[in-house]
């Protein structure tokens, strides 16, 4: 068990059996009021306890609203916060930043989904000339199942991770990072399916001023 003092932008006190240790909260969001899960942030940083791994009590009360302001739950500058919790095994470390690691690999990819919805919507608002949409969308066809082929790996890699039961932080972190990865599956299938239905009506079109 930590005893540590809560603050807003002020450093503050933290101790942690025989060390001691400055804790500053700042709101991640600026010019907000810094939330408990600020707080919680914060004392991850410096004990190396993870959130999920963490129970803060204040005046005798477990807290467990994150998204609660400090100023609700009447924390001030330097009151004291009771910290229970434990930090994680070096192996169960080691998974985590492989999570991490595929974690960034996932943003990146995204961004890529992000680029191909961007530039189909340019040419459903007709920012691009007829002559020329065609051999785009085919393009964007070809880059979306890649984007789906490099998703699918990631969740094969995150599958293949023998976690035992007692790595509770990355059993959530990779349960978290599946539902992320399918969601964004399924959007990889939305933007596939409205390239496709481009195409189609492009076709359409060309058959008509054909005949």
């Amino acid at each position: 068990m930590s005893a540590l003092e809560a603050c807003r932008y002020v450093p503050s006190q933290i101790t942690e059996g025989s060390e001691k240790h400055k804790l500053q909260v700042v709101a991640e969001e600026q010019h907000n009021d810094p939330t408990l899960q600020d707080v919680a942030l914060s004392v991850e940083k410096i004990t190396g306890v993870p959130l999920a791994s963490q129970k803060l009590i204040y005046k005798g009360k477990s807290l467990k609203q994150m998204e609660q302001t400090l100023t609700k739950l009447g924390i001030k500058n330097g009151c004291k916060i009771m910290l229970i919790g434990k930090k994680n095994c070096p192996e169960e470390e080691t998974e985590l930043k492989k999570l991490k690691d595929l974690e960034k690999s996932v943003e990146q990819i995204e961004s890529k989904l992000d680029d191909v919805n961007k530039e189909l919507s340019g040419i459903q608002k007709g920012f691009l000339s007829k002559s020329l949409q065609m051999e785009a969308l085919g393009k964007l066809d070809k880059r979306i199942k890649i984007t789906v082929e490099h998703f699918m790996k990631v969740l094969e890699q995150i599958d293949s991770m023998a976690l035992p039961e007692n790595f509770i932080d990355c059993r959530m972190k990779r349960k978290g990072l599946v539902k992320k990865v399918q969601g964004l599956l399924a959007r990889c299938d939305t933007v596939e399916g409205n390239i496709s239905q481009e195409m189609d009506k492009l076709q359409c079109k060309n058959l008509a001023l054909s005949n």
